[in-house]
């Protein structure tokens, strides 16, 4: 097993890492806002919960984005994403932006 397959044997239970794709587009003329809301909540997250390991962001053809966050572990995905509902970081993000939808999917292979 190769470092970037990140297994681990913890509580009986397989870990592995996990995403989380947002796809939204931004309000017009709220990118730079957004931005700056989006970075605040990174760093808001990366103090409270070290699974939590790269975000990125991505703009789409069709200018919609895709921004994929990376966990270590559907766990630690699951507790941040409880404490973000009532965080008021992330609300004020969320609200630049319309049409959004969640995927949630496992890392099966890095290369």
């Amino acid at each position: 097993m190769s470092h970037k397959e990140k297994r681990s044997e913890t509580r009986g239970h397989d870990t592995m890492a996990v995403v989380r794709t947002h796809r939204y587009t931004v309000v017009t003329g709220k990118l730079a806002q957004l931005l700056e809301q989006r970075t605040l909540v990174l760093r808001a997250i990366r103090s409270a919960n070290a699974a939590f390991t790269a975000a990125t962001l991505i703009r789409q053809e069709d200018g919609s984005y895709l921004d994929i966050w990376r966990w270590e572990s559907a766990e630690g995905m699951r507790g941040a994403t409880a404490s973000a509902q009532s965080c008021p970081l992330a609300t004020a993000a969320a609200a630049l932006t319309t049409h959004h939808s969640v995927v949630d999917g496992k890392v099966l292979d890095e290369r």
